[in-house]
């Protein structure tokens, strides 16, 4: 029988959690431009940019190949700065039935913790652990918080 499984990865940065959670919350439509290239697209397929229900069309740069994802932006809780995306299509869900994104920051010292939390049911269990998308998200953390720092 299938099971939900989860990974957890953690980063701290130097941006204060208000102002890398704005950039996810406000203005994801410029995650690309903010990603150093390993984001190459965005486009919005249904809804809002910043609103729980919108459909979000993703193209990234994975061990060297351009994949996409399609996410739902499933729900987000602001006090507590934190969103959760539910995937929908694209390469990821050829190994797993199911995935589920939960970011979440918090203010740590001078800078914040974010915290990726990957739900994910595999389609067989020869399917290894996403570790390669785990390292990504930490990936792409660390390059927003660059261009955040540097704007």
């Amino acid at each position: 029988m299938a099971q939900i499984r989860k990974m957890e990865r953690q980063v701290v940065i130097e941006s204060p959690a208000d102002k890398f959670y704005d950039a996810f919350r406000t203005k994801a439509r410029w995650i690309p431009k903010m990603s150093n290239g390993i984001m190459t697209d965005g486009k919005l397929v249904q809804g809002d940019w910043n609103t729980v229900g919108a459909i979000r069309l993703w193209s990234y740069v994975s061990q060297g190949k351009t994949e996409m994802v399609k996410e739902l932006y499933e729900s987000v809780d602001d006090k507590n700065k934190k969103m959760v995306f539910k995937m929908v299509e694209g390469q990821v869900l050829s190994y797993y039935k199911s995935w589920r994104t939960v970011f979440n920051i918090m203010p740590f010292g001078q800078g914040s913790l974010v915290k990726w939390s990957m739900e994910f049911e595999k389609q067989n269990d020869d399917i290894p652990d996403p570790v390669e998308y785990a390292d990504f998200l930490v990936t792409l953390a660390k390059n927003i918080d660059a261009y955040l720092l540097n704007v």
